[in-house]
């Protein structure tokens, strides 16, 4: 599944996402722990999806679905969510969810700050 395929798969669910009657968007317990942690709420998240761009795609090795880690808004605020794409049953998988560090992330908080 090529990046841009995979970007729009993302997007498609998030917006075809109606909680309870059209469940597009799963989470896994340690994102909706994170979710807590992060002070964020699934809502904001789930429509920040819908205009997320990919930042790092991931290799099938070791992972039963294709992955990657996306870059959306709430409002101002970047937040990162890594995400699995199950095409066999039309969803997507949120994994896990975090605000990004200045520390650890360049000023477009699209790519990894290397280390010396």
């Amino acid at each position: 599944m090529l990046i841009e395929e995979k970007e729009n798969f993302i997007r498609e669910k998030a917006k075809e996402h109606i909680p309870e009657i059209n469940e597009k968007i799963l989470w896994s317990l340690h994102a909706v722990k994170k979710l807590r942690i992060e002070g964020l709420r699934k809502k904001e998240v789930e429509d920040s999806l819908k205009e997320c761009i990919i930042i790092e795609d991931y290799t099938m090795e070791g992972r039963p679905l294709p992955g990657c880690l996306v870059l959306g808004f709430i409002g101002f605020i970047p937040v990162h969510s890594v995400i699995a794409i199950d095409r066999d049953f039309d969803r997507i998988f949120v994994i896990t969810v975090y605000k990004p560090s200045s520390e650890r992330w360049e000023n477009d908080w699209k790519r990894r700050k290397t280390t010396s």
